[in-house]
C-alpha cells in the first residue's frame, strides 16, 4: 500500500510520515529529498516552482513509489494540486491520502520556529492559494494541530 503524506509547507509531513512509516513498517520517503539543486535554491528565494520545475520532480517520485510496489512506502510530499497527486498515484495499487489540513495562523508560527529548511515561509499564502484539498474515499483529513502520535494512531486505524 502507498501512503501519501500531504498538505502545505510546515503541516507536520515529514514527521508524520517518519512516525507513520515507523509504526507499519514501511518505507518512508521524503520528496523533499527528490528536489533538484535549482528548485531548491528557488524556494529558497521565496520563488514558487513552476509546473515545469515540477514536472521531472513528480516524474522521479511517481517511479520512487513504482518502485516500492507491492509491498508499499509512505511518501511525504506537499502534492498541492489533484493533477500532482494523480502523476504521483497513478497507475498504483490501493494508494491511499492523509491530508493533513491546518490554519495559516499555525502553520506560519510553525515556519518561523523551523531552522535549516529552504522553503521560504514567503511561499505559504501561495502553497495555500495552490492547495485543491483532496476528496474521495481513500482520502483522511486530519487536523495538523492534534499531536504526532494522535495523527498517527488515527491513520492506523484508518487504514485498519
Amino acid at each position: 500500500m502507498q501512503i501519501l503524506v500531504m498538505g502545505v509547507s510546515g503541516v507536520g509531513k515529514t514527521l508524520i510520515g517518519e512516525l507513520l512509516a515507523e509504526r507499519i513498517g514501511l518505507p518512508f520517503l521524503d520528496a523533499d529529498a527528490f528536489h533538484s539543486a535549482a528548485n531548491i535554491a528557488k524556494m529558497a528565494r521565496g520563488q514558487p516552482l513552476t509546473g515545469a520545475d515540477r514536472e521531472p520532480w513528480l516524474r522521479a517520485l511517481h517511479a520512487a513509489l513504482l518502485g516500492h510496489e507491492p509491498t508499499g512506502a509512505v511518501l511525504a510530499c506537499s502534492a498541492l494540486r489533484e493533477r500532482y497527486r494523480r502523476t504521483l498515484l497513478d497507475g498504483l495499487t490501493e494508494p491511499r491520502i492523509v491530508f493533513l489540513a491546518g490554519d495559516a495562523a499555525l502553520i506560519s508560527a510553525r515556519l518561523q520556529s523551523r531552522q535549516g529548511h529552504f522553503m521560504s515561509p514567503a511561499l505559504l499564502a501561495s502553497q495555500f492559494e495552490t492547495l485543491e484539498p483532496p476528496t474521495g474515499g481513500r482520502v483522511l483529513e486530519l487536523d495538523a494541530a492534534l499531536p504526532p502520535a494522535e495523527i498517527v494512531e488515527a491513520v492506523v486505524e484508518w487504514l485498519a
